[in-house]
């Protein structure tokens, strides 16, 4: 019966509008009352949840990704990537997915990823002759690689959900998952500006070429200051997310300088909200987590599960299934923190690395902020594309199947997401 309150009252919360946040506060509140525990206990969970020196870099990472968006660094990976790749068939499209690579892996924002990228590149494939829903399909499904490549505040709110295991394994293993869903996405990406006859860009030479590199550099130093600093073991993640903050703070207003008052304000503003959202989401989901835990839900499911299969290989299905399901309806920032402590143990079971089920979550609620009904990144790109939701959705699958294809490898073959933390091991 508690089960039964606590799960009620956060579907009735999400079902009348109530943000998240409060949704769990209030099957908290329903569970505690229901059990008679103290509510100081719920409290107690609260400031422990959200008492954690890593999610610190949070923040940091959250203002640096908005003063880059701001001070004109995306501008310029995007002129490196379309010097690099733009000159094949439809190259526009393949530049769109560059170029989230390599924003998407600074910034680690999906949605500052559409919304940066999209104001600049929409416009410029439109005007070629691109059609409006493939602009925003590729921009929208390629933003993915912001919640995958390092540095991602999400790979944070895992390692914490999963009882603190290394950030900076859960970075380098992101590393490879990314490129590769980047690389399925371009091809796609490819394929359909082929078939649909999209002009093809001219290469401006090695000269443009080195010279956009030479340019973005201070840019792509923000990266590697932040991942540098975690996996060298000389910086935190919490002291690198404040050097990379400082990093792009100095470049966007001293090297670019194209940071302006109006731009830091907003850039601080942006970042504040974001940051109290996710904060919010941890001290709720932390009280929420320890009623499930009372509950023994996670062992309960993993039960569950065993008896339908004892196959691997379809268990990692059944899991794939439901976080895709649970991704389209749900902020990812929260089920991140609900589900890792309820799946973590059934993966675990199975032998699997908790940094590599952690990519895979990463791809799985990743893909939910490009799909309807809530997807974040899919609305953000159809107010910049300028269409409706209903058009995109109508020829973005082949975007979805290359991200589908994607997870599937890393879910099956571990040495596309292990390979690289245990070398440094």
């Amino acid at each position: 019966m508690g089960l039964t309150i606590l799960f009620g009252l956060f579907a009735l919360g999400l079902i009348s509008g109530m943000p998240v946040a409060f949704a769990l506060g209030l099957a908290t509140v329903g569970g505690f009352l229901y059990e008679g525990l103290p509510m100081f206990i719920g409290f107690q969970r609260i400031l422990s949840g959200i008492s954690v020196f890593s999610l610190l870099a949070i923040p940091f990472f959250i203002f640096a990704g908005e003063l880059m968006m701001q001070g004109g660094i995306a501008a310029r990976l995007v002129r490196l990537a379309a010097s690099a790749v733009g000159k094949s068939r439809g190259g526009l499209g393949v530049v769109n997915v560059a170029s989230s690579m390599l924003f998407g892996g600074i910034s680690g924002s999906a949605v500052a990823d559409t919304s940066a990228l999209g104001a600049i590149l929409m416009p410029v494939m439109k005007e070629k002759g691109y059609d409006a829903d493939y602009a925003v399909n590729v921009t929208v499904t390629s933003s993915v690689a912001g919640v995958v490549i390092p540095p991602s505040h999400n790979m944070i709110l895992y390692a914490v959900a999963a009882g603190g295991i290394s950030v900076s394994q859960l970075f380098i293993a992101g590393i490879i998952p990314g490129i590769l869903m980047c690389l399925c996405l371009g091809l796609v990406a490819w394929w359909i500006a082929v078939k649909r006859g999209y002009p093809s860009e001219e290469f401006p030479g090695w000269t443009a070429l080195l010279y956009s590199f030479a340019v973005a550099i201070p840019g792509l130093m923000t990266a590697v200051i932040i991942v540098g600093g975690v996996l060298s073991g000389v910086m935190t993640v919490t002291e690198s997310g404040a050097f990379g903050a400082i990093w792009a703070l100095v470049v966007t207003v001293f090297v670019y300088r194209e940071l302006s008052w109006i731009g830091f304000k907003r850039a601080v503003i942006s970042a504040v909200r974001t940051t109290a959202l996710v904060m919010l989401l941890v001290a709720t989901a932390s009280s929420f987590a320890y009623l499930l835990a009372l509950y023994r839900v996670p062992d309960n499911l993993a039960t569950f599960v065993t008896s339908i299969s004892s196959n691997p290989i379809i268990i990692l299905l059944l899991l794939n299934l439901t976080l895709l399901v649970l991704g389209m309806i749900m902020d990812m920032a929260a089920l991140i923190l609900i589900c890792t402590p309820i799946f973590l143990p059934v993966v675990v079971g199975l032998d699997m690395d908790p940094v590599q089920f952690g990519v895979i979550m990463m791809m799985n609620l990743g893909l939910g902020l490009c799909t309807p009904p809530v997807g974040a990144c899919l609305f953000v790109g159809c107010v910049v594309g300028g269409i409706r939701i209903e058009q995109a959705v109508k020829t973005i699958w082949p975007f979805y199947l290359a991200i589908l294809v994607a997870l599937m490898l890393v879910t099956y073959v571990p040495a596309f997401s292990m390979t690289l933390p245990n070398l440094l091991k």
